[in-house]
């Protein structure tokens, strides 16, 4: 018989996390656990008021869906229950987890894949002021790849150039969470390219992105909050040069997986992103991230202190996580 438990954990943040929408100070995520035969699986979500989720109405759509998973549920089941967001990243990882354990394989070995390589994941600067912004990049100088978190429009110019003064090494990606104008576009996306901005996130609204169709662009620009799973892939084309893929987005590994291959054969470029959450969220992302151009799983080098045993970083890089914590 198979036991269903669903938590939900309050991680603070080192500080305070901002981006365009709002700041926050902890991670909220709900964690399913899955127990069979001996064997736990685990998996984790975080709820986003962006796409209209919340707490209670994850933990309300997996204690809906109890009867299902108790009852012995499959991942080739787990659509029929949970709507592609994320309580069903939360569960489909439980699953693949619970596998590995009962199998006494690793879920890579499952999948085929190559035994995980350690990657090195961007390192997210927040939101602020210019001089703040430029303080921040300073201290983290040290780090080979930078994720700015802007979307104030032509303002951000200036925090551009303070940021790369103050980290003249790091590559940078741009992520403007839907903040800035189409008619603002063209001069933020030359100063990106003359700073050495490697990737925009996101510029425009997900609604209102169709001005960067056939747009010229001397930076490769990526579809976040446009770019959920597969069913929307064929929306980005033409539109955005790489999509950034995220678990709780497309509601588990096993869509996350599909949708990494069907991207890739569109000729979009990977992003691997996250939530801010803890080791657990990131573990399952670390797969699909071995063949993506940028890391982004930073989510707990912003916590003020990670679960144990969690995910090993050695500054930017990071290792395959012990068993005991997934996979």
């Amino acid at each position: 018989m198979r036991k269903l438990t669903v938590k939900h954990e309050s991680w603070p943040i080192a500080g305070k996390f901002t981006i365009s929408r709002g700041s926050k100070t902890s991670a909220e995520v709900v964690v399913v656990t899955l127990e069979e035969d001996g064997a736990k699986g685990h998996g984790e979500c975080v709820p986003y008021a962006r796409y209209g989720e919340t707490l209670e109405g994850v933990i309300a759509a997996l204690e809906a869906a109890r009867p299902r998973i108790e009852a012995g549920l499959g991942r080739d089941g787990v659509a029929e229950v949970l709507a592609p967001k994320a309580a069903r990243n939360a569960l489909d990882c439980a699953l693949w987890d619970l596998e590995a354990k009962r199998s006494g394989q690793p879920v890579w070995k499952l999948l085929g894949m190559s035994e995980p390589k350690p990657l090195v994941t961007a390192y997210t600067l927040s939101l602020d002021t210019t001089e703040a912004m430029r303080q921040a990049a300073e201290k983290a100088a040290h780090r080979p790849l930078l994720k700015v978190k802007l979307g104030r429009g032509m303002e951000d110019i200036e925090r551009l150039r303070a940021i790369r003064a103050g980290a003249p090494a790091s590559r940078l990606i741009v992520d403007a969470n839907e903040g800035w104008k189409p008619e603002e576009l063209p001069a933020l996306l030359d100063t990106c390219a003359e700073l050495g901005v490697v990737m925009v996130e996101q510029p425009l609204p997900a609604g209102n992105d169709e001005a960067l169709r056939g747009m010229r662009r001397a930076v490769p620009v990526c579809a976040d909050e446009s770019a959920h799973d597969r069913h929307g892939l064929g929306t980005l084309l033409g539109r955005y040069d790489a999509i950034n893929i995220k678990l709780d987005k497309t509601g588990g590994l096993t869509e996350a997986l599909a949708l990494a291959g069907a991207a890739r054969a569109e000729g979009l470029q990977l992003m691997v992103g996250c939530m801010v959450a803890t080791s657990l969220a990131m573990a399952p992302a670390m797969l699909v991230a071995e063949e993506a151009a940028v890391v982004d799983l930073d989510g707990p080098l912003l916590l003020a202190k990670d679960r144990e045993p969690g995910i090993r970083f050695e500054g930017s890089t990071m290792y395959w996580p012990p068993r005991e914590l997934w996979g």
